[in-house]
């Protein structure tokens, strides 16, 4: 099946005896409320009031006769539209059939293949004493304090608090660029190496002054490929300051008042994580061979709708870290554009899922459903009957029931999977 194939094309033609029935049915209807000069409401002749209201007359014959005639179509053709129709090409003469061209997309019909005791690998959970550490740390760097440096120079690592003004050299007319109280991570990843490099060594008080060239595939659109001189003024420097790992850590960071204590939960918090995080990858690899064994043409309306949904959960993101989702530097075209393949697959794994939770009776309960909106109320500080009448206001209920019975189904081929696990050494809790 062509990847197309979701997009259907129907010429319509309506009979000239329907046409008449039902202008004729609409000419009444205006006749009995038409005020037309010289006669009383209700009294003027059928053929004036044609004459008189002849476009209202046929736009109502169009759009009462078009949808009924198309809804009989595509039921004989036994389709199931995808969005909204659009017709052109709309023909109406006098006693003449009515025709016009129906352009609209399908959903597919999926014959389904083996979905039970699919073939696959897993990752083994288990949890090291490399994850551990690596957790251990991470507490430790997000415990850490910044203290103010006064007895040395500026030196990689370390915080600098600074004003600056930078002018551009090659672009008259440009405002400068400024700012006060600023903070400056030396020879981070995140910091434009030009600013590393030339605040290395400065002591609170300094000035330093020195040029940056921008790369042309600088994030920041309005620097990409520009060279400024800057001003830099120097305010403090500070340097973190990561607590040992010790008892006092487990007593300042957590609930625990022992190191060993502050493991074995850490430990067992990474356990449930990671046997999550596998299950979830599963899935995912479950889905990719489903979709590889199945090709399905998906509607063009389907993918829309998932890259809206993309796009509106990065501007949420952005606006949740503070960035303006309006800036100049966001290419949203780009951004839609790289995300339509995923898009696509997400789309297409829908339907497939969809087409096997009916296979296999999978339903969601009314409690299923109140209980995934208490929870999602309680993540945005909302009442559940405020967020169950928004979702059901803005049609977005039926989307979350459909969520869920695809998730369900996804859970059900999980489970009927024949499921190899990687062989991983078990480490000794640390």
């Amino acid at each position: 099946m062509e990847a197309d194939s979701c997009k259907k094309e129907l010429v319509i033609e309506i009979p000239v005896d329907d046409v008449r029935r039902e202008a004729e049915t609409i000419t009444a209807q205006f006749q009995r409320r038409a005020r037309i000069p010289g006669f009383r409401p209700g009294h003027a002749p059928a053929t004036l009031v044609e004459r008189h209201y002849r476009d209202d007359i046929r736009n109502g014959v169009v759009e009462s006769l078009v949808p009924k005639f198309f809804e009989n179509a595509v039921k004989e053709q036994n389709w199931k539209i995808a969005g909204q129709p659009h017709f052109q090409e709309l023909k109406f003469e006098d006693n003449q059939p009515l025709t016009l061209k129906a352009s609209f997309e399908v959903y597919p019909q999926i014959e389904l293949k083996d979905y039970k005791g699919l073939e696959i690998e897993e990752e083994s959970p288990a949890v090291t004493d490399q994850d551990l550490a690596s957790a251990l740390e991470e507490l430790r760097e997000k415990t850490a304090t910044l203290e103010v440096v006064e007895d040395r120079p500026a030196e990689e690592g370390d915080y600098l608090a600074i004003n600056y003004h930078g002018r551009f050299l090659d672009a008259s007319g440009s405002a400068p660029v400024e700012a006060r109280d600023a903070v400056v991570h030396l020879g981070a990843k995140g910091t434009v190496k030009g600013f590393s490099e030339n605040l290395t060594g400065a002591r609170p008080g300094d000035v330093r002054e020195f040029q940056v060239a921008y790369p042309e595939d600088f994030p920041q659109k309005s620097l990409a490929g520009k060279t400024l001189g800057y001003r830099v003024e120097v305010q403090s420097i500070k340097h973190k300051v990561v607590p040992p790992l010790d008892d006092e850590l487990a007593k300042s960071a957590s609930e625990f008042s022992t190191l060993e204590e502050l493991r074995g939960k850490l430990r067992e918090d990474l356990k449930k994580q990671r046997e999550l995080d596998v299950a979830a990858e599963t899935k995912q690899k479950l889905v990719d061979l489903l979709l590889k064994a199945q090709a399905i043409p998906v509607p063009e309306v389907l993918v829309e709708a998932q890259l809206d949904r993309k796009m509106e959960r990065s501007i949420r993101l952005l606006l949740a870290q503070g960035i303006d989702p309006r800036a100049g530097e966001i290419d949203w075209r780009k951004i839609r554009q790289d995300a339509r393949p995923a898009a696509e697959d997400e789309a297409r794994a829908a339907l497939l899922l969809e087409k096997i939770a009916e296979a296999e009776k999978i339903e969601v309960s009314e409690e299923e459903l109140d209980e995934m909106i208490r929870q999602f109320a309680q993540e945005g500080r909302e009442t559940p009957a405020a967020l169950k009448t928004r979702l059901t206001r803005d049609g977005e209920l039926d989307r979350l029931k459909s969520t869920r019975r695809n998730q369900k189904a996804l859970e059900f081929i999980y489970r009927n999977a024949k499921i190899s696990r990687k062989s991983a050494e078990l480490a000794s809790p640390a």
